[in-house]
């Protein structure tokens, strides 16, 4: 009779804890929105079938150079936390004393670097680094940032808090309200050499009118873009 009962018991247990956990579970998923967990299973499965692409590219990296194969670069995300923004390294491994060395002795380079903080001609990007950059191949470690909840597939450009700071003014609450994105409205649009500005206003529309189909737009364009060699 007692191991009647006591089985009784573990029964009513096991219930009660498989209750808990499908209540738990609900919630979970009633906290994650459409978008994060498109987010996440998007990034799942790039990362899952574009491994041997991650190997390959790894293998390019480090037999001319020898360097490190990822890049790290601190980034303003959503509500402007910081993080560090993912990519394969492009450039050579001593990028950052190269570019001091630069913004001293060219002037021209030092205008072009406070004005837009990219060079059009960058000679510190490898052979390699040249073609990851024109098919976006650089930014697929960005994937794991999008797993972290940093990023997200589709969103405004993720910039550097130095930008922020000098460009955002009173948008920046805004567009920071989402987080960035891998590609975005700026990347797949049809402006040529926007300026900073125009950048930042194309940020700010997209978050003002952000949809799902929106960003699967977003997506669409971009795939074609980075095919042709155009890059995002």
């Amino acid at each position: 009779m007692s191991l009647k009962r006591t089985l009784t018991g573990k029964k009513k247990v096991l219930i009660l804890k498989t209750l808990m956990g499908t209540i738990k579970l609900s919630r979970i998923m009633r906290n994650i929105s459409f978008k994060r967990l498109f987010d996440i299973l998007f990034s799942f499965s790039v990362l899952m079938f574009g491994f041997p692409l991650f190997l390959l590219i790894a293998l390019l990296l480090l037999i001319p150079t020898r360097g490190r194969i990822l890049f790290f670069h601190k980034r303003s995300g959503k509500n402007k936390k910081p993080f560090f923004c993912y990519k394969f390294r492009t450039m050579v491994p001593n990028a950052d004393d190269h570019l001091a060395h630069l913004l001293k002795t060219n002037s021209k380079i030092k205008e072009e670097w406070e004005c837009t903080f990219k060079l059009s001609k960058d000679p510190r990007i490898t052979f390699i680094g040249h073609f990851l950059r024109k098919t976006s191949l650089d930014e697929l470690p960005q994937f794991f940032n999008v797993l972290k909840g940093e990023m997200s597939i589709v969103g405004p450009r993720p910039v550097t808090p130095e930008e922020i700071d000098r460009y955002y003014g009173e948008k920046a609450e805004k567009i920071l309200s989402v987080p960035p994105g891998i590609t975005g409205p700026w990347q797949t649009s049809t402006i040529g050499h926007a300026s900073y500005e125009q950048r930042v206003q194309i940020d700010e529309e997209y978050v003002n009118q952000k949809s799902f189909v929106k960003d699967l737009s977003i997506i669409f364009k971009t795939v074609p873009r980075m095919f042709c060699g155009r890059g995002v």
